[in-house]
């Protein structure tokens, strides 16, 4: 993290409102060491250099990209043990694009299930005389499951 000379330190509350993320958020990256434990003035008050504000803004791309706190953790400390931990995060980029590539075809297969049950309830109200019940929840009976909350259950 490279701190910028002409900017003044941040206290955390301005690094939160800068970056997006609650103080509380701040304080969880310190104790996973994704970020440096800040200087602290003589009141107590956390101060962060300038520059971590790039630092964080990244930290949160990397999670949004699907890494998690721990994986990356991990991956900071063996960097600054000197570590060159690039074919790790590639091969953890690798798993992160399959297992997305999964949740895709589950969703797909939920989307199919989902177009095919509204056209069953079309077809249904379409028979049924104004005030009938259609039974629209209870087409889901004896039916095998459909869609994202059936491969929930088969994934536990």
């Amino acid at each position: 993290m490279e701190e910028r000379p002409s900017e003044p330190p941040l206290q955390a509350g301005e690094l939160a409102r800068r970056t997006g993320v609650s103080k509380d958020t701040l304080r969880f990256y310190e104790r996973e060491g994704l970020l440096p434990r800040p200087e602290r003035l003589p009141n107590n008050y956390r101060v962060y250099p300038a520059g971590t504000v790039e630092h964080v803004l990244w930290l949160r791309r990397v999670l949004a990209a699907g890494f998690t706190v721990e994986e990356l953790s991990r991956i900071l400390a063996e960097r600054n043990r000197g570590g060159v931990p690039c074919r790790k995060v590639r091969e953890l980029g690798a798993a992160k694009l399959a297992e997305m590539d999964e949740r895709l075809r589950e969703l797909q297969a939920a989307r199919d299930s989902l177009v095919s049950l509204l056209e069953d309830w079309d077809r249904r109200l379409a028979e049924a005389a104004p005030g009938e019940r259609a039974g629209l929840l209870e087409s889901f009976r004896g039916q095998p499951g459909t869609g994202v909350a059936k491969r929930k259950v088969e994934r536990r």
